[in-house]
């Protein structure tokens, strides 16, 4: 028996690649949208906060820097506060929350400051956190003692 399937499957192919174009369709996935901060005098200006593609929202290295006076505070709980403060803008400008926050790496000068960043890291998150690295550098920008950077993805029923 012989079947007449080769148009069908051409027409079907042709179909299914004009979808995305089709007007009114939903974004292309790997189209990409950025979200851009307020750096303090002398931060960095060559990069964006965080850049979502898709589900997902990629945030750039973050620093506990003073709006105020452009550097990193004396105390650590404060710079760590700052820190977090910054992270919780950036997602929410992105309209997400920190708990969708799935992945954190935080960067420090001096691991034994695992508790005092713990303190303040912990009061941000009303679920479970994230999956997280606490990893050691030698120096950081701008004299900084953390930075972070970290992915969140929104839930499915939300559209960003």
């Amino acid at each position: 028996m012989k079947t007449q399937a080769g148009p069908f499957l051409l027409t079907a192919l042709a179909l299914a690649l004009a979808l995305p174009f089709a007007e009114g369709s939903a974004e292309h996935p790997s189209e990409r949208s950025y979200v851009v901060a307020h750096a303090p005098a002398g931060g960095p200006g060559a990069q964006s906060a965080a850049v979502r593609t898709g589900n997902t929202l990629y945030l750039a290295g973050h620093l506990g820097i003073d709006p105020h006076t452009g550097g990193v505070p004396a105390d650590r709980t404060t710079e760590a506060r700052l820190l977090m403060d910054g992270v919780q803008r950036t997602v929410a400008t992105a309209g997400l929350k920190m708990d969708d926050l799935v992945s954190v790496t935080v960067f420090s000068t001096d691991l034994s400051l695992i508790e005092t960043f713990n303190a303040v890291y912990q009061g941000y998150f009303r679920g479970h956190y994230p999956a997280r690295a606490f990893v050691g550098a030698s120096t950081l920008t701008r004299g900084a003692h953390f930075e972070i950077t970290a992915v969140a993805v929104k839930p499915p029923h939300l559209q960003l």
